[in-house]
């Protein structure tokens, strides 16, 4: 099925600011509460959020084989598990309805007020019901950074770094998305000097800079999915935020791997880019050396040229860009990290989602964490207040964007923004 979509001539009947991350070329999907307070599955065109469940009821989607409630759920789970035949024909229809030179829903009056609205009329929720999350640790330069900091600088890299995508499986109670909250966790430190661990807050709150893939059911209890065949099931993409406090990590994460230090938040953009938008912006991946086993293999471009930003913003202050990146700096791809999890027959399902670790470019200011903006402290980043971070403040904001842009058009994520709250002090009951 071609990708009409994509159209680069394509204008919208719906106003679209030069600078919007969201042309008619991107059409997202996303989960919103409409000013009825109604829970649906939505798009956005410009800064309006397009109900989805609307649209169809209306009859807009004849032709397409959809259920009739496909879109009048509270995630977009089952949408996704419809497979990539089913998200194309949609994603073409709407360009088709909302392209400047189509009149059917422009000129109705009473279709657009119940399909369309603002954004200061919805609130974003989460886009998909998360039952697996996966992390991996898929960029050259911030595993060698950190191996560079905590062990020998000649031996950052463990050997089995450049044979394997490596991951851990994280917590998804705890994922989130844009504007909601995180408080300061607690737990076991060991202080330098220190003969035994302490409680108590921690002291050292990072971000880590992350885009995440979200996965359609793809394989069976036992069946790996080859590499070559990996993208089919890969819906989209989110911004992440996936919230470290380092001083916890490093003392509990010998043996078994990040723990408390890493499960207390993982903050996501709430519009899923597709990984059809994507496709004008495909790049070669990094040079791998050693060549990977035969299994991990890919051909063609399977890395993505997705510009990445990260600000702090203090409690009444203005933001600070502290950080400037891109996704194609990944040196394992998405196809070889969903092909190596499930090479031991590993089942992935829909709504499942793979971040894909910390991304940091090969420049000081391409870094993305503050443990190595500020190399462990030693190098504290100076904001626009005057103020100095090692690491995130209680009550600063860490706000993240991604876009990708050619000489046709600009397709981006919007944000994920996300306040860092004090320690949880629970209100006494009243006696």
């Amino acid at each position: 099925m071609p990708l009409s979509a994509n159209n680069p001539n394509r204008t919208s009947w719906l106003y679209v600011n030069k600078y919007s991350d969201f042309p008619i070329q991107n059409i997202p999907f996303g989960v919103f509460l409409t000013r009825e307070d109604i829970i649906t599955i939505g798009t956005r065109i410009g800064d309006t959020a397009i109900d989805l469940g609307a649209l169809h009821q209306l009859g807009y989607f004849k032709g397409i084989p959809l259920t009739d409630d496909i879109f009048l759920q509270d995630s977009l789970n089952d949408f996704i598990a419809d497979g990539r035949q089913t998200w194309r024909a949609v994603r073409n229809r709407i360009a088709e309805i909302f392209d400047s030179n189509n009149a059917t829903l422009r000129d109705n009056t009473k279709h657009k007020e119940i399909v369309c609205f603002r954004l200061d009329e919805i609130e974003m929720q989460m886009p998909v019901h998360v039952g697996d999350y996966t992390d991996f640790y898929a960029s050259k330069e911030h595993a060698t950074n950190v191996g560079s900091m905590f062990r020998d600088p000649e031996n950052a890299l463990m050997p089995n770094w450049v044979h394997m995508p490596v991951g851990y499986h994280g917590r998804s109670s705890s994922i989130i998305t844009t504007h909601i909250p995180v408080h300061r966790p607690q737990g076991q430190t060991m202080p330098e000097g220190a003969k035994a661990p302490v409680f108590g807050p921690s002291n050292l709150v990072d971000f880590e800079l992350e885009m995440a893939f979200i996965t359609t059911d793809a394989n069976d209890l036992g069946e790996p999915i080859p590499v070559d065949e990996a993208e089919e099931y890969i819906f989209g993409l989110v911004l992440l935020n996936d919230w470290s406090a380092r001083d916890i990590q490093k003392w509990e994460y010998v043996p078994l791997g990040p723990f408390l230090g890493k499960n207390f938040a993982s903050s996501i953009s709430p519009w899923i880019v597709t990984l059809d938008a994507l496709e004008p912006f495909r790049v070669d991946s990094p040079k791998q050396d050693p060549k990977p086993l035969p299994y991990l293999q890919t051909k063609g471009k399977k890395s993505f040229d997705i510009q990445l930003e990260v600000g702090i913003q203090p409690k009444d202050g203005k933001e600070t860009t502290v950080c400037k990146s891109n996704f194609k700096y990944m040196y394992w791809n998405m196809a070889q990290q969903l092909a190596h999890h499930t090479v031991n027959g590993c089942s992935v399902n829909s709504g499942d989602m793979m971040g894909s670790g910390t991304i940091s470019g090969p420049t000081e200011d391409s870094y993305g964490s503050m443990l190595e903006l500020s190399w462990k402290g030693t190098k504290p980043i100076k904001l626009k207040d005057g103020t100095e971070r090692k690491f995130i403040n209680d009550y600063d904001s860490v706000i993240m964007r991604a876009h990708c842009e050619n000489d046709d058009v600009r397709i981006g994520f919007g944000k994920v923004k996300t306040q860092l709250l004090p320690v949880f002090n629970p209100k006494k009951k009243k006696k």
